[in-house]
Order: structure tokens, then C-alpha cells, then sequence
């Protein structure tokens, strides 16, 4: 894995701030969650097949890594699905608050993907991410259903994060994105299908409003095909941790703009922003004590000393 650059760094939270716009893009369009869904991978996967296409970059993909990519696309509808609705349940500082949860799934999970084994720091830091959804369920009980969409919609970000670290490997960026998005918008169908044979859904109401196609471009090709391509591409340098423990700050980004786009519409307690601030609490102290922890190391080997009681 190659050494993240300050630009890597400042790459990384442009994207963050990206998604957290699309919580605001769900709130704009007026179609339900899992019709967004499928227009957003629609375009996504077209736009990215056509790119493709001019550019001859389309590379070979074994058939079982194939079937992998679009079963990992399942997952990413699902985790959108959820991220949409809970939006719309709660609303969307809730959703994104529930979205920082990431590191905490991603600390308990990636060692089951990787086999390696669970570190201490990951999981304290994970116990004071769950302090901080504490605080928010306490004082924000009537957005709970919304928030625990929120929190599963995480536990998919990060499984779909962690397989993405492996992939990365051995394809590029706009391949894995492009297989994956295909398999978002199959199963999103799916997903249609069975909420309208469940009545759930109308079929008066899957079209989008005309000012909601500026909308779903700007989600489908900006904060998809550009944001989504460049964030694997990234996983090159940064761990599957350390993406999920940056994407935690979609919370601050996120409701900084919802407060400019609905005003008091999205004010909270002040329970909701002690628990957020817990959370990003945790995001920020990590890299500090992972970068004093390898410091240690390294000065301890080159002492000639090793030790053994690092988590």
C-alpha cells in the first residue's frame, strides 16, 4: 500500500463532503427511496459504461470476481435504500448521524474479511462511537426507526468498504464501480418490483418531477460515478478503516448544509449534538494515537527491542 499524500488527504475529504450532500440531494427529489435508488445506478452504470467504452479501459474480469462485484452491488443498493429512507423517516442530520457508525462496523468486520485480528484502539473507539449514539437515541427517541436504518445503512458502507480494499488489487477503480453500479441497479429493481406487488409503491409515482432530473444527474454522475470511482481508487493508499473513520465527518459537512438548505427544519437537541460530537470525537483522536503508537514501534525496533503488548 503506498504512502497517502497531503493531496490524497484533502482528495479524500472532498469526497466526504460530497456525500454528505447527497442526503440533501434525497430530501430535493420526489420519487421514494428505492426509485432514486434505481435511476441513481441506471445513469451511474451507463455513464460509466459509455466512459468506458471511449476510453477501451473496459478490463477482463474473471467470472467468479464477476459474480462478486455484482453481489457487492446488492449490498450498495440496499445500503442506499436505507441511507434515502432513513432521511426521510428522521431526517437528514439524524441520517448522517447514524452514518458515522462506520468504524465501529468496520473495526468489528474487517478483521472476519482479512483475518486479522481485532485491535484494542479500534474497538475502544468503537465503545465511544456507541456512547455517542447513546446520547442520540436518548434525546432524539421519536427519530429512533430513522436512526436505526441509519446505523444498518453504515453496517452495509462498511462491509461493501472492506470487500472494495480487497478488489482494488487487482482492477481499477472505474471497472470495480462500473460491475458494481450494474448490480446496484439489477437488484434495485428487484427491490421496485416487489414494492410495488406489495402496493408500497405506485406506478403514477416513478416518474420524477422535471427539476428532479438536474438532481438525480448531479447524484448519479457527481457524487457517484466521479465520488464513488475516486474513493476506491484511494482505498490503494488508505485502509478500509481509515476511509470509514474519515467518512464519519459526513456528519459535520452534512448538517453545516442541511442548515443551509432547510434552516430550523433540520435544529436538534442539544442531547443529538453532544452524541455527535462523541463520535467525531473518536474520528479525530484515532489517527493521533495510531500515528503515536508507530512511532513508539519504530523507536522501540530501533533499539533493537520488541514489544508485544500493542492491541
Amino acid at each position: 500500500m503506498n504512502r497517502p499524500t497531503t493531496t490524497d488527504y484533502l482528495h479524500l475529504h472532498f469526497l466526504v463532503l460530497i456525500w454528505g450532500f447527497t442526503a440533501i440531494l434525497g430530501l430535493l427529489i420526489s420519487v421514494s427511496a428505492v426509485t432514486l435508488v434505481v435511476y441513481r445506478t441506471l445513469l451511474a452504470a451507463v455513464g460509466l459504461g459509455v466512459l468506458l467504452f471511449l476510453q477501451k479501459k473496459m478490463g477482463a474480469v474473471s467470472s467468479a470476481d464477476r459474480f462478486k462485484l455484482l453481489a457487492t452491488g446488492a449490498v450498495i443498493a440496499l445500503h442506499w435504500t436505507l441511507f434515502f429512507g432513513a432521511a426521510r423517516v428522521a431526517n437528514a442530520s439524524v441520517c448522517l448521524a447514524g452514518m458515522a457508525t462506520g468504524s465501529l462496523w468496520t473495526s468489528l468486520l474487517e478483521p472476519l474479511f482479512i483475518r486479522r485480528r481485532l485491535k484494542l484502539l479500534e474497538i475502544v473507539l468503537g465503545v465511544v462511537v456507541m456512547a455517542g449514539l447513546y446520547l442520540i437515541f436518548r434525546f432524539e427517541i421519536d427519530r429512533a426507526l430513522g436512526l436505526s436504518m441509519a446505523v444498518f445503512s453504515a453496517m452495509l458502507a462498511s462491509i461493501f468498504t472492506i470487500i472494495n480494499s480487497q478488489f482494488t488489487r487487482r482492477y481499477s477503480a472505474m471497472t470495480i464501480t462500473f460491475y458494481e453500479m450494474s448490480g446496484a441497479c439489477g437488484s434495485s429493481l428487484l427491490f421496485l418490483g416487489l414494492y410495488l406487488a406489495l402496493g408500497l409503491e405506485k406506478p403514477s409515482a416513478l416518474w420524477p418531477q422535471p427539476t428532479d432530473w438536474l438532481w438525480i444527474s448531479i447524484l448519479a454522475f457527481v457524487c457517484t460515478v466521479y465520488a464513488y470511482s475516486a474513493a476506491v481508487w484511494l482505498m490503494r493508499k488508505f485502509s478500509a478503516f481509515m476511509v470509514n473513520l474519515t467518512v464519519n465527518l459526513e456528519p459535520v459537512y452534512g448538517i453545516m448544509l442541511a442548515w443551509l438548505f432547510f434552516g430550523d427544519r433540520e435544529r436538534m437537541t442539544g442531547g443529538f449534538y453532544a452524541g455527535t460530537l462523541i463520535i467525531l470525537v473518536a474520528v479525530l483522536v484515532y489517527p493521533v494515537l495510531t500515528r503515536s503508537k508507530t512511532a513508539a514501534t519504530s523507536t522501540e525496533i530501533s533499539r533493537g527491542t520488541t514489544r508485544t503488548d500493542y492491541p
